[in-house]
């Protein structure tokens, strides 16, 4: 896949939504050099439909935790046997 031209997206039909919550429309636009993931819902009002949107970083994802690592060997004083 090429690279997006700069300050233009692209948006395509949820064919994986499963909620209500989940947005019509998925995918992604570039302002200024940066990748941003683009999500749009359809949406009734007094005017008629429109589209709601929702702009996120692509590096940001949720960060998995992972406990710091234990020095067993700072555990054997803790150990009453």
């Amino acid at each position: 896949m090429k690279p997006q031209k700069d300050m233009s997206g692209i948006l395509s039909k949820n064919d994986k939504k499963e909620k209500d919550s989940h947005p019509d429309y998925k995918g992604s636009i570039t302002v200024d050099g940066e990748e941003y993931w683009l999500s749009a819902w359809i949406k009734k009002g007094e005017r008629g439909a429109f589209m709601s949107l929702a702009v996120k970083p692509k590096e940001a994802r949720p960060q998995v935790k992972t406990p710091p690592a234990t020095n067993m060997a700072d555990m054997a004083d803790d150990i009453p046997f």
